[in-house]
């Protein structure tokens, strides 16, 4: 069984607040960190699969063992002081793509997964409520995958593969239907992603 996630092993690049709550949105075009806040991660401009990206990996000093499987997705709400070691606080949707076409159906099951950092872990989750805060969806490692997240109050709702209807709601987001905060580009120990073409809309 694997070991929760934890602060030490997870990486966040803060990306940035939304606008003030009737304002534009904000575009974020991740072709260069330029602007990325990075917390146990590193973070280069690369070309992927044809277009420019983002790498983020999660730094050497905190990358305890490598994982083939892979975490990446997006935090939201997320409130962290600079000036403090006190751990970030926030919600995070994310993606395990080699378990999106995983020979066995449980596996299939956790492909994407919601979390709230620190107090309610994936494994919490999956403990006290199984299969509330995860679903199915087809995802492949190394490839494009466009996600959109909604959240409106106390319910978040993630899309994948613009489809028309989301692949998991959350009706219930852990930080409270009146929690504010930045957004991050989130990954698991041993994990590399890429990122590109971001928009935060209030």
């Amino acid at each position: 069984m694997m070991r929760p996630l934890t602060v030490a092993l997870v990486g966040l690049a803060i990306v940035g607040l939304p606008n003030a709550l009737f304002g534009q949105a904000r575009r974020y075009p991740l072709i260069t960190p330029d602007g990325l806040r990075l917390h146990n991660t590193t973070a280069a401009a690369v070309t992927f699969k044809g277009k420019r990206a983002v790498r983020i990996a999660v730094a050497p000093d905190v990358a305890r063992r490598p994982s083939a499987r892979g975490f990446v997705g997006i935090a939201f709400r997320l409130r962290a002081d600079r000036d403090s070691a006190a751990s970030p606080t926030y919600d995070a949707f994310y993606l395990r793509p080699t378990n999106g076409r995983a020979e066995d159906q449980e596996r299939r099951n956790h492909a994407v997964q919601y979390l709230s950092h620190p107090e309610w872990t994936w494994s919490r989750l999956r403990r006290e409520t199984p299969s509330r805060y995860e679903a199915y969806v087809d995802v492949v490692p190394d490839t494009w995958t466009t996600i959109r997240i909604e959240v409106r109050g106390g319910q978040a709702r993630l899309y994948v593969h613009d489809a028309p209807q989301p692949i998991l709601i959350v009706n219930d987001v852990k930080s409270g239907p009146f929690a504010t905060g930045a957004v991050a580009l989130w990954i698991g120990p041993g994990t590399i992603a890429y990122f590109r073409n971001l928009v935060v809309s209030p």
